[in-house]
């Protein structure tokens, strides 16, 4: 079974709970049925990739898909039943509900009198359907936790069963504390069009008090404990008079005072988040508590790629099946490993001259091997992958051998270093073009170091040509993706010509 197909079924089982819940008759005999609820899903993705999510969105949902003025959003209608997939979908970083989205929000002309419209905008949103979304969400990430503890549990049984073995506690602590997440290098790849995102929220507890009867639509589908909260700010636009600290702090206390809820900054239930751009606002409920790009790694490097980044750029190159994908600078493997996980119909190959890198590579491989035996509780058959550990010079596959490239070159920033990129690229290229297939292979190719990059693809021409480019944004780094496309023209060895030597 799929693991889109088992999220779908444990959202199901979570829906039939939900739904007797919910369903209710009221005085008048109005029934409210959840699973026939609709609604409008935020999702941040990678800035530059946003049609790429769109195109997703619009193939396996089968949603209309909106992108976002603001760098980096899309926004898509869904019912209900499509939550699980959404989760599941390869570009998206993070996902949110939609509580109510104003597209030319005026803007009073003081300070005072802005932060008074938030204060009282609290009480005006239609929160009742998004809360309903969020409580469904919440009991199926409990419920999938659940599932995975189980599923753990009974396949180290079988282990220990099948070896006669015991699991040593202190291996397993270990094993987890050296595939911890390294916070600095989590936080490599942000969004750098946000100029401020500050989370915060002033108040004290609130006494609870008797509900007013405006109030009760919207908590009647909320927990009877108070639930904890807090609010996120993210602003863009130079023509605010408000700080997003001023926005979240007088937003959130009308949230407060409007639930009664709890105000806690570090252990919180829900997270409301305030996303304004210039004119455009929009309220939503956090769906994902950390970003979903962090889902195959866990033996990070120091330049780390994104998971639904590498996504993008795979998706970029259309593979097809039976397609050699070859990531010849692979890092930790991010690339060939999401490769690998979405087009299983293709044969990946993860390269680089640095063994630390291999290495790490192949562990994210294992983990990741690991991670589906547990959830299928039975033996993988494996991954279409390889690791290798070799020279990105002097390749050891055979001329047209290759039907793509994908890989992320050395910025000079944190790897490698500008001075040699201006040796490194024009050798990359004209090994890459020895190896990729005249005619119909073709080449995604990421970096920041964009003139040195034109100057080694301008004497490739015959080779090479330039198809598409894709602008992002990288841990405030303004980078380029290049879709490359190979020329019918036969690779002729610079031996031919009289060069020798090689530039490492």
């Amino acid at each position: 079974m799929s693991d889109i197909q088992e999220a779908t079924n444990q959202l199901l089982d979570v829906n039939l709970v939900e739904k007797q819940r919910f369903v209710q008759v009221t005085g008048s005999g109005h029934r409210r049925e959840s699973e026939h609820l609709k609604v409008t899903v935020g999702a941040t993705v990678p800035t530059g990739f946003e049609q790429t999510a769109a195109d997703e969105v619009i193939e396996k949902l089968g949603s209309s898909c909106k992108i976002s003025k603001d760098r980096g959003k899309i926004y898509f209608d869904i019912s209900v039943e499509s939550l699980a997939q959404v989760h599941c979908l390869r570009s998206v970083d993070n996902l949110f509900v939609v509580v109510k989205e104003f597209k030319d929000y005026q803007f009073k002309e003081t300070k005072e009198e802005v932060l008074k419209d938030f204060e009282d905008l609290a009480g005006k949103l239609p929160w009742s359907d998004p809360l309903k979304v969020w409580k469904i969400n919440t009991s199926f990430k409990k419920k999938k936790a659940k599932h995975k503890k189980s599923n753990q549990n009974s396949s180290r049984e079988k282990i220990n069963n099948g070896r006669g073995e015991k699991i040593n506690e202190r291996d397993v602590k270990k094993e987890f504390t050296s595939n911890a997440l390294d916070p600095h290098i989590l936080d490599y790849y942000e969004n750098p069009a946000i100029k401020e995102e500050i989370s915060t929220l002033v108040g004290d507890d609130l006494a609870s008090s008797k509900e007013d009867e405006t109030d009760e639509s919207s908590k009647e589908e909320t927990d009877h404990q108070t639930l904890k909260f807090r609010v996120t700010c993210s602003r863009a636009g130079e023509k605010h008079c408000f700080t997003s600290n001023e926005a979240a702090r007088d937003f959130g206390g009308a949230v407060q005072d409007h639930f009664k809820w709890k105000a806690d900054m570090t252990n919180f239930d829900v997270e409301v988040l305030l996303n304004i751009h210039d004119n455009e606002i929009v309220v939503g409920i956090a769906l994902t508590e950390e970003s979903l790009h962090r889902r195959n790694i866990t033996h990070f490097g120091p330049t780390t790629l994104r998971s639904t980044l590498a996504y993008g750029m795979l998706r970029l190159c259309a593979p097809l099946p039976s397609d050699i994908i070859v990531d010849p600078m692979c890092g930790t493997g991010a690339i060939p490993i999401e490769g690998a996980t979405e087009w299983a119909n293709c044969y990946h190959i993860a390269g680089d001259n640095n063994p630390l890198a291999v290495n790490r590579a192949a562990n994210n491989i294992s983990s990741l091997l690991t991670k589906n035996q547990i959830q299928e509780s039975k033996p993988s058959w494996g991954l279409p992958i390889d690791t290798v550990q070799w020279d990105i010079c002097n390749l050891p596959l055979r001329t047209g051998s290759v039907d793509i490239i994908v890989t992320d070159m050395p910025f000079g920033k944190r790897m490698g270093s500008k001075k040699r990129n201006w040796n490194l690229y024009p050798a990359c290229l004209r090994e890459m073009s020895r190896i990729c297939r005249p005619g119909t292979g073709r080449a995604v190719l990421l970096t920041q170091d964009k003139k040195c990059f034109a100057k080694a693809l301008s004497g490739m021409g015959h080779v090479w040509r330039k198809v598409h480019t894709v602008w992002v944004n990288i841990g405030g780094l303004h980078a380029a993706v290049y879709l490359l496309k190979r020329t019918p023209q036969a690779f002729v060895h610079p031996s031919a010509h009289g060069e020798t030597g090689t530039p490492w």
